[in-house]
């Protein structure tokens, strides 16, 4: 999509290497700074949303700056392997993310199709995103800084009943307010909204340099607080880059160094639909002071905050050094090595007159404390040959060996019993339980090694025709004895039509590229140890002198053929330009087909096998899809320009093709969970399209008031009467269609961004109307929602299509509105001030709170029963550039 900004001739990173985008004949999709949302994104991850087709972004936690983003390339690739990229920060197989700040950030490419990202292996089969960080250039220092605050508003909250209400349907069913009335007038949900939420970010950054080193440094630091009390997440960091050349510019030496400083609290996380839930008559408080509690019910969620503790303190360093040796002007001979290293440490404690204290550890206490710690080493020495023959041949030869070796260790140790709650989980000896032998404590430690030869040749001939071939043979220390190595191979072919000389008749045409490529790529995302038999801890026994004895025995069945997912992808593309550039478009067709599906905890056979279950490959998953990115230049004067991009991917499948396993001949994800025990959303069978939902469909409700379903023969009959062969596929949770649109307009000084997001094609399981618009809930002492009143509806928990709606929706996702001051002050050559609007409005028919939910992995389209708060936020930036 970058074709109208960063041209056809500029460089592009692609694995191991850069070339020309013209040179290139894969899927790949770059992003420059230009590109990124152009207000204040809290992480590098915000910077991908609407503007990769094919790609998709969820924020699984809503505004909570302690929860995750999931990503997701091209639909669901693996049942119980890794389902995200893999994600290489200036050649850091693995980067973690959080070491970057959206400023930091000079581009980002995707490889998207097989033939791009093989060169990848075992860990490229969701795809491959390449970040490269800004370095310093040759010329006077220059200092940037960069500063935003947000605040988030609820946008909309779950209507349940409030004290009066509650009092008058208790009533209604007939209940003596002894039952049920304590008095009170609360509400729980919003009691634990922070109302005063403030985000705050900054970023500096020092630049410069001369003909031979240049340099580059910046430091951050983040305030972030989510919608909830006792959610925020403050880090602050440091990046620094140097690259230096020496021996008359043959030998270049470069290094970065990152670090980031995490503190977060984690208590808020939770507990949102137990607060919603919650008898509204409730005090918050007894007479004394002290917190009310209603022991029938769940515990006082605003209670919890100010009686329990659950905070992480994280840090993560990198380090990557790279030597470049040019003996010659084509050969280049290169030594990369990176260390990684991730450390955190969760720190819990529970008040001894708080709830789950009292009910749990006799008021004594409770305290936890665990460490993590994950080292990522690398060693990647490669050789590269350029040359041009003739002027019509130009080749280019990436060689290489690849050597990653990875190790964690974790620790946990938990104590109750304290006299009082001085100390806290910061000295876990006073409890009284370790005493008592009944203190908890453990321990682990797993690693894993992976090794690989590597080598890619592309070769253009005229500037018009394009041939690359790569290939990787790699080792895995993960899987069985008899499947160490694995093979990846990938070939791609590319047509620059617009060079040919019959194009010199048709001006319009500025650029047309025809791309097909053919890529195998691998998945090794399970833990280590799957194909051996291991040796673990069981019960104790009492040996003759009194005194008990550990037991120890083989704790996993080994799979000496257990093997890596093997994915093997076609992708068809072209790329147009049109008039000069000013419209260019990129269209790819993929069809992908992943064998051998890694699964844990297929049932094996007792006694040829020791446990039950183990670790093997049972299946295939399928997909096929067209990506469309589309972007123009409608108006481009002196004071006023407009560019316009939409960007949009369709599915047509994504289907489990083949399925073995000795237990079942389905496999199911998507627990219900809630109230009726209703089991599974979603079932696969061989043939099934990822995301079926599968279950009961509804015909109505008989003169009582109870459901009625059809059974196979399409006969009307009652819950207890359906069986397992009347289920069937009755709807998909999976969107069929993505789109994004965005455009930026600019007048003189004054820029306008507005982006909407798009996703069609899809069903939403709306758990909060099962549970909260059903009088029995009420029945049960629990809140419901103001539509259970008004309907009446009082009918056994069922799961049936009668619960799924349409999610598609319309979303007003992003307005800016800069100004730029450009010429105004000598010393400030740049300086930028903005406002963003994010998340305004969504239209949708979905009757629940939102129908943005995650839309990755096996069981998407689930909402929950009161998730995190949905929001609106406004934020006010500045940047500056001296």
């Amino acid at each position: 999509m970058q074709e109208t900004t960063i041209g056809i001739d500029e460089v592009v990173a692609i694995g191991y290497g850069t070339l020309k985008r013209s040179d290139i004949a894969t899927a790949i999709t770059s992003l420059k700074p230009a590109e990124f949302n152009r207000a204040g994104n809290r992480d590098v991850r915000s910077l991908l949303e609407g503007k990769i087709a094919g790609l998709t972004v969820t924020r699984t936690g809503g505004s909570s700056p302690t929860e995750g983003v999931a990503i997701q390339l091209r639909g669901v690739v693996s049942v119980n392997g890794s389902r995200s990229p893999l994600v290489v920060i200036d050649g850091i197989p693995g980067g973690n993310v959080d070491l970057l700040r959206p400023e930091d950030i000079e581009s980002i490419e995707v490889l998207k199709d097989g033939s791009a990202a093989a060169i990848y292996g075992s860990s490229a089969n969701a795809g491959v995103i390449l970040i490269t960080t800004k370095k310093g250039m040759q010329g006077a220092t220059r200092v940037e800084y960069a500063t935003f605050v947000t605040r988030y508003y609820q946008k909309n909250t779950p209507d349940f009943l409030d004290a009066g209400q509650f009092r008058a349907a208790m009533a209604g069913l007939g209940y003596d307010e002894s039952a049920y009335d304590r008095g009170g007038d609360t509400d729980m949900y919003n009691a634990i909204i922070d109302d005063e939420n403030l985000s705050q970010s900054h970023n500096l950054s020092v630049s410069g340099g001369n003909e031979h080193t240049v340099y580059r440094a910046s430091v951050y630091y983040n305030n972030l607080n989510g919608i909830a009390l006792a959610n925020e997440r403050e880090q602050y960091g440091a990046r620094m880059s140097l690259q230096t050349k020496g021996f008359n510019d043959m030998l270049t030496f470069q290094s970065n160094l990152a670090t980031n400083y995490n503190n977060m609290n984690m208590l808020g996380n939770e507990g949102w639909e137990a607060a919603a839930r919650a008898n509204p008559t409730n005090p918050m408080y007894n007479p004394d002071g002290t917190f009310y509690e209603d022991m029938a019910s769940d515990e006082n969620k605003y209670a919890r905050l100010h009686q329990q503790k659950n905070k992480r303190l994280q840090e993560t360093t990198s380090l990557d050094a790279k030597v470049i040796l040019e003996p010659l002007t084509d050969l280049k001979l290169s030594a990369f090595v990176s260390i990684q290293r991730d450390n955190y440490n969760n720190n819990v404690y529970y008040d001894k007159n708080s709830r789950v204290s009292v009910n749990s550890y006799n008021g004594d206490g409770y305290a936890y404390k665990s460490s993590y710690v994950n080292t990522q080493q690398a060693f990647e020495p490669t050789v590269e040959y350029t040359t041009v023959l003739s002027d019509r041949h130009r080749f280019n030869a990436v060689g290489g060996y690849s050597y990653r070796y990875r190790v964690e260790e974790s620790f946990d140790a938990s104590n109750k019993g304290f006299l009082n709650d001085a100390s806290q989980e910061n000295d876990l000896g006073a409890g009284s339980y370790l005493v008592d032998g009944k203190a908890g404590m453990g321990s682990y430690k797993g690693d894993e090694t992976l090794v690989a030869f590597f080598g890619r040749i592309n070769y253009v001939f005229s500037n018009r025709y394009v041939a690359q071939v790569s290939y990787r043979r790699e080792g895995s220390s993960k899987f069985g004895a008899n499947n160490k190595w694995g093979n990846f191979p990938a070939a791609s072919v590319a047509w620059n039509v617009t060079n040919e000389a019959f194009m010199e008749t048709v001006p319009v045409l500025s650029n047309l590229k025809l791309r097909l490529g053919y890529g195998v790529t691998g998945n090794s995302g399970i833990g280590p140890y799957q194909s051996l038999a291991t040796i673990g801890t069981g019960g104790y026994y009492l040996a003759d002198d009194g005194s008990w004895i550990q037991t120890y025995g083989p704790s996993r069945n080994p799979n000496a053929n257990l093997k890596w997912e093997t994915k093997k992808e076609w992708n068809a593309g072209v790329d147009v330009g049109v008039l000069n550039n000013r419209v260019t478009a990129a269209v790819d067709l993929y069809k992908r087909k992943t064998d051998d599906l890694l699964m844990t905890g297929v049932t094996s056979a007792i006694p040829a096998n020791i446990h039950s279950t183990y670790t093997t490959n049972i299946g295939v998953i399928s997909s096929k899809g067209i990506e469309v990115t589309l972007n123009t230049i409608p108006v481009s004067g002196d004071d006023f320009t407009w560019k316009a991009d939409l960007v949009g991917s369709h599915t047509f499948s994504n289907t489990l093709d083949k399925f073995s396993s000795n237990a079942a001949d389905y496999i199911e994800f998507g627990g219900i969970g809630g109230y009726g025990a209703l089991g599974n959303a979603v079932r696969l069978y061989e043939g099934s399209d990822v995301g079926d939902f599968y279950g009961k469909r509804f015909a109505g409700f008989d003169e009582s008031g109870e459901w009625l379903f059809y059974n196979k023969e399409g006969e009307k009959v009652s819950g207890g009467e359906i069986t397992e062969e009347d289920k069937t596929v009755i709807g998909n949770g999976m969107p069929k269609y993505y789109l994004s649109f965005s455009n930026y307009f600019t007048y003189k000084n004054f820029d306008l961004s507005v982006s909407f997001m798009e996703k069609f094609g899809f069903d939403i399981l709306n758990r909060q109307k099962l549970a909260y618009s059903n009088l029995k809930t009420l029945a049960s002492g629990y809140n419901v929602l103001t539509g259970a009143v008004e309907s009446g509806f009082n009918a056994s928990y069922q799961y049936s299509d009668y619960y799924l709606e349409n999610g598609s929706y319309v979303k007003l996702d992003n307005i800016t509105l800069g100004y730029s001051f450009r010429g105004r002050r000598p010393n400030v050559p740049s300086l930028r001030v903005y406002a963003t609007a994010r998340d305004l409005f969504t239209i949708t028919g979905y009757s629940g709170e939102t129908p943005e939910l995650n839309d990755t992995g096996l069981s998407p389209g689930m909402a929950a029963y009161v998730g995190t708060p949905v929001t609106r936020s406004f934020t006010l930036g500045l940047n500056v550039q001296f």
